[in-house]
């Protein structure tokens, strides 16, 4: 764990200890201003860096448009890469004709991996909770049928409404 994760999980544990928090529930934004205000986290240029950016990534992630056949796409897509020993997010426009498609192939890899990723925790975490609870809580992860559901929707929301 970095210094810096190690100062975080102390400011943490003291929020939860300040604020009489029992049930373990924080809330970021709270935290962060409780924090900052206190004098504990003080942001530094690269942190500045970090939420501009990270506002950024958001607008981009969230560019929807229409595809000429009606078809509501994400337009901007990320490949990470390490370049120079840093690790980068890389943003490409699926209606930009100059970026490759071997761009959007990499992106689209890397976002089932994350996908496949998710699943695998999320399994492991209700493993886990089924144990420590001795529960039955049942994950179905064959996503197939949802997905042949949203498109009919998709296709068919004139139909259904």
């Amino acid at each position: 764990m970095s210094a810096k994760s190690k100062e975080i999980k102390k400011i943490i544990e003291e929020y939860l200890e300040e604020k009489g928090i029992k049930d373990g529930i924080i809330d970021p934004h709270d935290l962060a201003g409780w924090a900052i205000s206190n004098g504990k986290y003080k942001p530094n240029i690269q942190d500045e860096i970090q939420i501009a950016a990270k506002s950024i990534t958001q607008v981009m992630r969230e560019e929807i448009r229409t595809s000429p056949s009606g078809k509501r796409y994400r337009a901007m897509h990320a490949v990470k890469e390490k370049i120079n020993g840093k690790q980068l997010a890389l943003w490409g426009d699926l209606d930009n004709p100059e970026t490759p498609i071997e761009f959007f192939i990499k992106s689209f890899a890397q976002r089932r991996q994350q996908i496949v990723g998710d699943c695998f925790q999320l399994k492991t975490d209700v493993d886990v909770c089924n144990e420590k609870r001795n529960s039955n809580i049942q994950l179905i992860l064959d996503f197939a049928d949802d997905v042949a559901e949203a498109e009919y929707l998709r296709d068919h929301k004139d139909d259904v409404a």
